[in-house]
């Protein structure tokens, strides 16, 4: 896969995607590219190795041009973090007495844009990988096992981002080590890559908290994602617990860790967009807990589905079925964040129409702080609505119509 490795080029079969770079003695090579991102290929790459300078690989990197590495691994590693510290370095402005500060809403779509060049620049720094995972650079680690738990299995050469491989490694290293989760008496769950880590406790302290309905026949815990939650419900005295997820990935880990964690007898994966499926549904819930993306905006990649909910779409679809799928006297707990809120994206108006749309009231709300780090970095751009945000458990029954 470096100069000597690779393939030579030729057409690719319809729907692939394929990186292409000038070999050694002339001519193309090309390979598979891989992108969990959804990014295309790069148009322009060129060879580097470790005579290349941060400076010029940035300048490159900026231009939209992909830099192949084909030096020492460590190397390439080192002159991510030097990239990243010039896009991290703050921009040159002029400045303007009577410049006008941004709404949050204005901020927040700065911010989103900054990320995403941010993540483009950096994501130009490739690698090279071989069938069977393996990277055909000095002092490359073993990365079989890290990148098989991600992609599945490789039978012929591809090229990745260093940035994204990292995250890769870095997926593996949590899933292998896990999660403390304290509503859980301390023990780990284990997320696996592409699917939202519980890190932030408040929302899970919020549902180990919460006075459970009178019956606890049976809970629905849709978009489970780790299985977390449906675990939490189990353990509190739930009898069954149906959770859901679409997301093959998440349907995975979730059964994993419901077998890890003991609680196989009362808890049931099921794949389903939503509400589980006629053919699976054991009826009417007694307690259905949700917790979606709490940002009403566009992800930008496959990734941050679990945190960004395009026109409030999941959010939008929970309320308006929730009454259908509650038992008399059942409860639904939607766990919510006003972050988008205080970033002027929804108003507390908006979600309370949505659930009087709904045929819902509210029954009670117990609200935490988010103690995350970001919350006391003034430095961050969204810092005045990260510092106000609450995070709400919404106790949603079905509404008495006259």
């Amino acid at each position: 896969m470096n100069g000597r490795r690779g393939r030579r080029a030729a057409r690719p079969a319809a729907g692939e995607e394929i990186v292409h770079w000038p070999g050694e003695g002339g001519g193309e090579l090309s390979a598979r590219w891989r992108s969990e991102s959804g990014s295309l290929p790069p148009r322009r790459v060129v060879v580097a190795d470790d005579q290349t300078k941060a400076d010029e690989a940035y300048r490159l990197a900026c231009e939209g041009t992909a830099l192949l590495w084909q030096g020492d691994f460590q190397n390439a590693r080192q002159l991510l973090q030097a990239m990243m510290r010039r896009a991290d370095r703050p921009p040159k402005r002029a400045q303007r007495k009577h410049q006008a500060e941004p709404s949050p809403a204005q901020a927040f779509h700065l911010h989103r844009q900054a990320q995403s060049q941010r993540a483009r620049t950096l994501g130009m720094l490739l690698v090279p990988v071989e069938p069977g995972h393996v990277i055909p650079l000095r002092r490359a680690p073993d990365v079989g096992q890290a990148c098989a738990e991600a992609y599945g299995s490789a039978d012929e050469p591809y090229v990745v981002s260093l940035r994204e491989l990292l995250g890769v490694i870095g997926a593996h290293e949590w899933r292998a080590k896990g999660v403390v989760v304290p509503a859980l008496g301390g023990d780990r769950v284990h997320p696996h890559y592409g699917v939202f880590s519980p890190v932030r406790g408040e929302y899970l302290s919020l549902v180990a908290e919460a006075p459970l309905p009178a019956s606890k026949a049976l809970a629905y815990d849709i978009g489970t994602g780790t299985g977390v939650l449906a675990v939490v419900l189990a353990r509190r005295g739930m009898e069954r617990v149906v959770a859901t997820d679409q997301d093959p990935r998440a349907l995975a880990c979730a059964r994993e860790n419901i077998v890890r964690l003991g609680v196989t007898d009362r808890v049931e994966v099921v794949e389903a967009d939503l509400w589980p499926p006629p053919s699976d549904s054991p009826g009417r819930a007694t307690l259905v807990v949700c917790n979606p993306p709490w940002v009403p905006a566009r992800p930008s990649s496959p990734l941050e589905h679990a945190v960004y909910d395009p026109d409030s779409r999941m959010l939008r679809a929970f309320l308006d079925g929730l009454a259908r799928q509650l038992a008399p006297g059942g409860e639904g707990w939607l766990i919510l964040s006003d972050l988008a809120e205080h970033l002027g994206l929804r108003t507390r108006a908006e979600l309370l129409a949505a659930f009087e749309a709904g045929g819902l009231e509210v029954a009670g709300r117990l609200d935490a702080r988010p103690e995350h780090p970001r919350v006391s970095d003034s430095g961050d751009r969204l810092h005045a609505a990260r510092a106000a945000e609450v995070t709400s458990l919404w106790r949603l029954v079905r509404a008495i119509t006259a």
